[in-house]
Protein backbone atom coordinates (compact mmCIF):
# COMPACT_ATOMS: atom_id res chain seq x y z
CA UNK A 1 0.00 0.00 0.00
CA UNK A 2 1.14 3.30 -0.86
CA UNK A 3 0.32 6.23 0.96
CA UNK A 4 1.71 9.77 -0.70
CA UNK A 5 1.42 13.40 0.74
CA UNK A 6 1.75 16.56 -1.62
CA UNK A 7 1.27 20.51 -0.72
CA UNK A 8 0.16 21.22 -4.03
CA UNK A 9 -0.45 24.45 -3.07
CA UNK A 10 -3.14 25.98 -5.68
CA UNK A 11 -5.14 22.15 -6.71
CA UNK A 12 -6.83 23.99 -9.16
CA UNK A 13 -4.31 26.07 -10.81
CA UNK A 14 -1.41 23.15 -10.20
CA UNK A 15 -4.12 20.42 -11.65
CA UNK A 16 -2.45 19.17 -14.67
CA UNK A 17 0.62 18.53 -12.83
CA UNK A 18 -1.09 16.97 -9.80
CA UNK A 19 -3.03 14.52 -12.37
CA UNK A 20 0.31 13.84 -14.18
CA UNK A 21 1.82 12.67 -11.06
CA UNK A 22 -1.08 10.35 -9.83
CA UNK A 23 -1.28 8.96 -13.46
CA UNK A 24 2.61 8.59 -13.48
CA UNK A 25 3.11 6.96 -9.88
CA UNK A 26 -0.55 5.65 -8.53
CA UNK A 27 -0.20 6.42 -5.08
CA UNK A 28 -3.65 4.72 -3.20
CA UNK A 29 -3.69 6.87 -0.58
CA UNK A 30 -2.92 10.79 -1.02
CA UNK A 31 -2.81 13.28 1.45
CA UNK A 32 -3.12 17.08 -0.08
CA UNK A 33 -2.30 20.61 1.89
CA UNK A 34 -2.93 24.10 0.53
CA UNK A 35 -6.03 23.53 -1.76
CA UNK A 36 -6.39 27.26 -1.98
CA UNK A 37 -10.24 26.81 -3.35
CA UNK A 38 -13.72 27.09 -1.79
CA UNK A 39 -15.36 23.46 -1.32
CA UNK A 40 -17.08 23.86 -4.10
CA UNK A 41 -14.66 24.59 -6.55
CA UNK A 42 -12.89 21.12 -5.90
CA UNK A 43 -11.95 19.12 -8.64
CA UNK A 44 -13.84 16.10 -7.63
CA UNK A 45 -14.79 14.98 -11.39
CA UNK A 46 -11.20 15.17 -12.75
CA UNK A 47 -10.11 13.09 -9.91
CA UNK A 48 -12.38 10.65 -10.11
CA UNK A 49 -11.63 9.90 -14.13
CA UNK A 50 -8.43 8.79 -12.45
CA UNK A 51 -9.66 6.37 -10.17
CA UNK A 52 -9.48 8.91 -6.88
CA UNK A 53 -12.26 9.15 -4.93
CA UNK A 54 -11.88 11.89 -2.52
CA UNK A 55 -12.78 14.07 0.78
CA UNK A 56 -11.67 17.56 1.01
CA UNK A 57 -12.05 20.70 3.54
CA UNK A 58 -11.65 23.88 1.63
CA UNK A 59 -11.37 27.61 2.01
CA UNK A 60 -11.12 30.64 -0.12
CA UNK A 61 -7.48 31.27 -0.88
CA UNK A 62 -5.62 30.07 2.02
CA UNK A 63 -5.27 26.57 3.73
CA UNK A 64 -7.33 23.15 2.56
CA UNK A 65 -6.67 19.28 3.49
CA UNK A 66 -7.91 16.31 0.82
CA UNK A 67 -7.82 13.09 1.35
CA UNK A 68 -7.82 10.60 -2.05
CA UNK A 69 -7.90 6.87 -2.38
CA UNK A 70 -7.80 4.39 -4.80
CA UNK A 71 -9.84 2.24 -2.59
CA UNK A 72 -13.23 3.60 -3.45
CA UNK A 73 -15.87 6.04 -1.43
CA UNK A 74 -14.36 7.32 1.85
CA UNK A 75 -15.32 7.03 5.39
CA UNK A 76 -14.52 10.56 6.46
CA UNK A 77 -14.37 10.91 10.26
CA UNK A 78 -13.39 14.12 11.01
CA UNK A 79 -13.12 17.62 9.91
CA UNK A 80 -10.73 20.33 12.35
CA UNK A 81 -9.36 19.59 15.87
CA UNK A 82 -10.91 20.51 18.95
CA UNK A 83 -9.93 23.14 21.44
CA UNK A 84 -10.32 26.58 19.58
CA UNK A 85 -14.29 26.24 18.54
CA UNK A 86 -13.61 29.72 16.63
CA UNK A 87 -10.85 28.70 14.19
CA UNK A 88 -12.16 28.42 10.73
CA UNK A 89 -8.69 27.49 9.03
CA UNK A 90 -9.08 24.87 6.83
CA UNK A 91 -5.67 22.52 8.43
CA UNK A 92 -7.30 19.00 9.07
CA UNK A 93 -9.35 16.46 7.91
CA UNK A 94 -9.25 12.64 8.82
CA UNK A 95 -10.89 9.11 7.19
CA UNK A 96 -10.74 5.64 7.97
CA UNK A 97 -9.40 3.80 4.46
CA UNK A 98 -8.38 0.34 4.47
CA UNK A 99 -8.49 -0.53 7.56
CA UNK A 100 -5.96 2.64 8.47
CA UNK A 101 -6.90 5.92 10.35
CA UNK A 102 -5.41 8.64 8.16
CA UNK A 103 -5.26 12.34 9.65
CA UNK A 104 -4.27 14.75 6.73
CA UNK A 105 -3.19 18.03 8.28
CA UNK A 106 -1.47 21.14 7.36
CA UNK A 107 -0.07 22.25 10.09
CA UNK A 108 0.76 26.84 10.57
CA UNK A 109 3.14 28.14 9.22
CA UNK A 110 3.42 30.62 12.32
CA UNK A 111 6.05 33.62 10.69
CA UNK A 112 6.80 36.11 11.72
CA UNK A 113 8.23 34.90 15.19
CA UNK A 114 7.63 36.39 17.59
CA UNK A 115 3.70 37.30 17.39
CA UNK A 116 0.07 36.21 16.89
CA UNK A 117 1.19 33.44 14.28
CA UNK A 118 3.54 31.64 16.09
CA UNK A 119 1.40 31.68 19.22
CA UNK A 120 -1.55 29.93 16.80
CA UNK A 121 1.02 28.17 15.91
CA UNK A 122 2.06 26.44 19.04
CA UNK A 123 -1.68 26.18 20.23
CA UNK A 124 -2.16 23.80 17.06
CA UNK A 125 0.57 21.80 18.24
CA UNK A 126 -0.87 21.38 21.43
CA UNK A 127 -4.40 20.27 19.90
CA UNK A 128 -3.26 18.17 17.81
CA UNK A 129 -1.19 16.62 20.63
CA UNK A 130 -4.12 15.60 22.51
CA UNK A 131 -5.79 14.73 19.57
CA UNK A 132 -3.07 12.41 18.58
CA UNK A 133 -2.88 11.14 21.90
CA UNK A 134 -6.51 9.83 21.71
CA UNK A 135 -6.31 8.50 18.34
CA UNK A 136 -3.46 6.14 20.02
CA UNK A 137 -6.20 4.99 22.80
CA UNK A 138 -8.25 3.45 19.97
CA UNK A 139 -6.15 0.51 19.16
CA UNK A 140 -6.02 1.07 15.24
CA UNK A 141 -3.54 0.82 12.70
CA UNK A 142 -3.07 5.41 12.49
CA UNK A 143 -1.08 7.71 10.52
CA UNK A 144 -0.83 11.21 10.92
CA UNK A 145 0.23 12.59 7.46
CA UNK A 146 1.25 16.10 6.10
CA UNK A 147 3.26 19.24 6.07
CA UNK A 148 4.18 20.05 9.29
CA UNK A 149 6.06 23.38 8.69
CA UNK A 150 8.26 21.95 10.75
CA UNK A 151 12.32 21.12 10.53
CA UNK A 152 12.63 18.81 13.16
CA UNK A 153 16.55 18.83 13.24
CA UNK A 154 19.68 20.34 11.46
CA UNK A 155 19.34 17.74 9.18
CA UNK A 156 16.24 19.07 7.90
CA UNK A 157 17.45 22.30 6.70
CA UNK A 158 20.46 23.22 4.15
CA UNK A 159 21.52 25.71 6.50
CA UNK A 160 20.60 25.83 10.23
CA UNK A 161 21.69 29.23 10.57
CA UNK A 162 19.54 30.51 8.40
CA UNK A 163 16.62 29.76 10.00
CA UNK A 164 17.79 30.52 13.82
CA UNK A 165 14.43 32.79 14.14
CA UNK A 166 12.40 31.33 11.67
CA UNK A 167 9.05 29.36 13.12
CA UNK A 168 9.88 26.43 11.01
CA UNK A 169 13.16 25.91 13.17
CA UNK A 170 12.22 27.36 16.83
CA UNK A 171 13.29 25.59 19.71
CA UNK A 172 9.93 25.75 20.74
CA UNK A 173 8.22 24.23 17.86
CA UNK A 174 11.23 21.40 17.69
CA UNK A 175 10.63 20.27 21.52
CA UNK A 176 6.69 20.19 21.24
CA UNK A 177 7.70 18.08 17.87
CA UNK A 178 9.52 15.56 20.16
CA UNK A 179 7.24 15.38 22.99
CA UNK A 180 4.84 14.46 19.99
CA UNK A 181 7.00 11.69 18.60
CA UNK A 182 8.08 10.66 22.23
CA UNK A 183 4.51 9.97 22.85
CA UNK A 184 3.91 6.99 20.66
CA UNK A 185 5.05 8.23 17.48
CA UNK A 186 7.57 7.03 14.67
CA UNK A 187 8.94 9.31 11.89
CA UNK A 188 8.65 7.31 8.86
CA UNK A 189 11.45 8.91 6.81
CA UNK A 190 13.98 9.02 9.52
CA UNK A 191 13.15 5.24 11.07
CA UNK A 192 14.46 3.97 7.52
CA UNK A 193 17.20 6.98 6.46
CA UNK A 194 18.10 8.27 10.00
CA UNK A 195 21.12 9.79 8.42
CA UNK A 196 20.20 10.91 5.21
CA UNK A 197 19.23 14.19 4.48
CA UNK A 198 15.93 14.29 2.71
CA UNK A 199 14.20 17.62 1.10
CA UNK A 200 10.02 18.11 0.44
CA UNK A 201 10.43 21.76 -0.07
CA UNK A 202 12.54 24.27 -2.40
CA UNK A 203 11.69 28.04 -2.09
CA UNK A 204 11.13 29.40 -5.61
CA UNK A 205 13.38 32.12 -4.93
CA UNK A 206 17.53 32.26 -5.50
CA UNK A 207 17.09 28.64 -7.67
CA UNK A 208 16.79 26.71 -4.14
CA UNK A 209 15.84 23.68 -6.19
CA UNK A 210 18.81 23.97 -8.66
CA UNK A 211 20.78 24.34 -6.11
CA UNK A 212 18.90 21.56 -3.19
CA UNK A 213 18.66 24.55 -1.11
CA UNK A 214 15.76 22.27 0.57
CA UNK A 215 13.76 22.32 3.77
CA UNK A 216 12.07 18.67 4.98
CA UNK A 217 8.80 19.67 5.96
CA UNK A 218 6.22 16.94 5.18
CA UNK A 219 5.97 14.00 7.31
CA UNK A 220 4.26 10.59 7.82
CA UNK A 221 4.12 10.16 11.97
CA UNK A 222 3.05 6.74 12.57
CA UNK A 223 1.68 4.54 15.27
CA UNK A 224 3.22 1.11 16.25
CA UNK A 225 0.51 -0.89 14.46
CA UNK A 226 1.80 0.78 10.56
CA UNK A 227 5.48 1.32 12.39
CA UNK A 228 6.46 -2.40 11.60
CA UNK A 229 4.49 -2.72 8.49
CA UNK A 230 6.84 0.08 6.79
CA UNK A 231 8.85 -1.11 3.91
CA UNK A 232 10.08 2.19 2.15
CA UNK A 233 9.74 5.53 1.46
CA UNK A 234 10.62 8.48 -0.73
CA UNK A 235 10.62 11.90 -2.11
CA UNK A 236 9.45 12.40 -6.33
CA UNK A 237 11.80 15.38 -6.04
CA UNK A 238 12.11 15.60 -9.68
CA UNK A 239 7.93 16.44 -9.48
CA UNK A 240 9.19 19.61 -7.85
CA UNK A 241 11.43 20.64 -11.30
CA UNK A 242 8.21 20.20 -13.48
CA UNK A 243 7.05 23.10 -15.10
CA UNK A 244 4.41 25.65 -12.96
CA UNK A 245 4.92 23.51 -10.65
CA UNK A 246 4.54 23.43 -6.51
CA UNK A 247 7.74 24.48 -4.33
CA UNK A 248 6.76 20.77 -2.48
CA UNK A 249 7.67 17.62 -3.79
CA UNK A 250 5.27 14.98 -3.33
CA UNK A 251 6.72 11.97 -0.51
CA UNK A 252 5.68 8.89 0.05
CA UNK A 253 6.07 5.38 1.95
CA UNK A 254 4.87 1.68 1.49
CA UNK A 255 3.56 -0.28 4.08
CA UNK A 256 2.70 -3.80 3.63
CA UNK A 257 -0.73 -4.66 3.24
CA UNK A 258 -2.77 -6.01 6.20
Amino acid sequence: MKIATYNINGINGRLPTLLRWLAETKPDVVCLQELKCETHKFPEHALLGLGYHAIWHGQKSWNGVAILSRYGEIKETRKGLDGEPEDKHSRYIEAFINGIVIGCLYLPNGNPFPGPKFDYKLRWINRLQLHAQKLLSFGLPVALIGDYNIMPTEQDTYKPEKYVDNALFRPEVRKLWRELVNAGWTDAVRELYPDMRFYTFWDYLRNAYGRDAGLRLDHFLLNEALRSRLLSASVDKNVRGWEHSSDHAPVWIEIAEF
